[in-house]
């Protein structure tokens, strides 16, 4: 092949300009599907010759150029040129370069519609792998936490107000429960990534005798897509793995606003190890929660993507378009900022400490357990909003006399309803208020500890 000759330039007239190769090339980021676009080549080239449209000399030829291709790549000793476009076309004119004519006869039956799609499934069906062991990692940190958290208890809110007693260990199994879903939604997001496109050619198929039930079962892939149009527009996967992906980055975000609040001297809940914190250029006494703060912030970088690749697809008539072509930036930066945000916000929170004192001074205050005087007061027969308005009484009470309910006698007590005893006095401690919530999915120490058991043995742990 000429230098810098296209492979497709058999119909043109005068070579490309040099700003449309700059313009047009995609290979400072796809370059990275190298592993999967050689993996991906071989398949092919063996599915080729199993149907006898490329000889046994052929394959071993282009098997044996494709792997050092690859070894050359990992080694660093292998530079690419720019004019090649695209990482299937930089590989395919060095398999050439190294093994003469047969390399010419490994884009056979494909064309990089379907090839870029495979590629693109390969690498997806990876990184998804990877990703749901990272949530799996968090979710084991998580439950760790929480079984070393089990007598803290502090206010959990609503509103951003106080609103009833729950254990740390409650809040924390919360957060496992988000990303607990968040891998099942990535698990199930995988199904639709792991279907074989490759056959599909540029939009129509192939005239050529190929079998892709072979190439589907060389690259385990389950299914084999169904229709060649669809195949070659198809992105749904892209943009499903990308919200999977902002869902787990809104719960981060979540957690890291909290941890953010939490580690301010107004709430001071939480200590972040200095490691994972830094200070300010100009106040000696800061300590900023900078991890939480940038995971916060690089979530918008994943909403960004989403909104970039479903604005990128809502528009393009069937089938190929070289607009698709940006559908990678986008994956690509969700698939490395989620990886990079969970890993360090593990690491993070491994060495985050809890002030289960400050807690739970603050799980007594706001009238918080104002909810389990209304629910004595239903055992004794009360309705409910009945109950609901004698106490609204007794807590507006203490607001003008600035008492608080503990504060308050059993005569006092009596005196809004005649039906308290001495019942009430124990009743209304944050730790009762928290162990009263007894029912499956509650926040009391025998609920979240049942929680905690099943946790560690879908995560394998016991």
């Amino acid at each position: 092949m000429a230098e810098n000759k296209k492979p497709w330039s058999g119909r043109f007239g005068e070579a490309t300009a040099k700003s449309v190769e700059t313009f047009t090339c995609s290979l400072h980021y796809d370059s990275r599907l190298y592993r999967y676009d050689i993996e991906g080549s071989i398949a092919h080239a063996a599915m080729l010759a199993e149907s006898k449209i490329l000889s046994r000399k052929d394959e071993k030829a282009i098997v044996r150029g494709l792997k050092g291709i690859l070894g050359d790549i990992e080694k660093g000793v292998l530079a690419f040129d720019p004019a090649d476009e695209d990482i299937h076309m930089a590989v395919e004119k060095e398999l050439i370069r190294r093994i003469g004519p047969a390399g010419g006869k490994l884009h056979t039956a494909r064309s990089r519609n379907d090839q870029i799609a495979l590629d693109v499934r390969l690498y997806l069906r990876a990184e998804i792998d990877g990703i749901v062991a990272l949530l799996g990692a968090l979710q084991g940190r998580l439950v760790e936490t929480a079984k070393k958290e089990m007598q803290t208890v502090m206010p959990g809110y609503t509103h951003l107000q106080k609103a009833q007693p729950v254990l740390l260990a409650h809040y924390l199994m919360a957060f496992a429960e988000m990303f607990s879903r968040d891998a099942g939604r990535l698990a199930d997001c995988r199904k639709r990534v792991n279907v074989l496109p490759l056959g599909a050619a540029a939009l129509a198929g192939t005239g050529l005798p190929i079998d892709r039930h072979c190439a589907a079962r060389l690259l385990d892939f389950p299914q084999v897509s169904r229709n060649s149009m669809d195949t070659v527009a198809d992105r749904d996967h892209i943009a499903e793995f990308i919200f999977a992906a902002a869902l787990v980055m809104m719960h981060l975000s979540r957690f890291c606003e909290d941890l953010v609040l939490w580690s301010s001297d107004e709430f001071g809940f939480a200590e972040i190890a200095d490691a994972y914190t830094t200070g300010s250029s100009i106040m000696p006494q800061k300590k900023n929660p900078d991890i939480a703060e940038l995971i916060r912030g690089k979530t918008a970088r994943v909403y960004g993507d989403l909104v970039a690749l479903l604005t990128l697809l809502k528009g393009l008539p069937m089938t190929y378009n070289r607009d698709l072509q940006e559908d990678k930036e986008p994956l690509f930066d969700a698939v490395d900022t989620v990886k990079d945000c969970l890993s360090i916000f593990t690491e993070m929170l491994a060495h985050t400490v809890f002030n289960a004192q400050r807690m739970r001074a603050a799980a007594a205050g706001g009238f918080s357990t104002a909810t389990d005087i209304a629910e004595y007061l239903v055992e004794k027969g009360v309705p409910f909003r009945q109950a609901h308005e004698i106490v609204g009484g007794i807590v507006a009470y203490c607001l003008q006399s600035r008492r608080t309910l503990e504060d308050l006698t059993l005569g006092e007590y009596q005196s809004f309803h005649a039906g308290f005893d001495e019942a009430i006095l124990s009743r209304i401690s944050p730790e009762n208020s928290v162990n009263a919530r007894r029912t499956y999915g509650g926040t009391a120490q025998a609920a979240v500890r049942e929680r905690i058991r099943e946790f560690e043995k879908k995560l394998g742990r016991k």
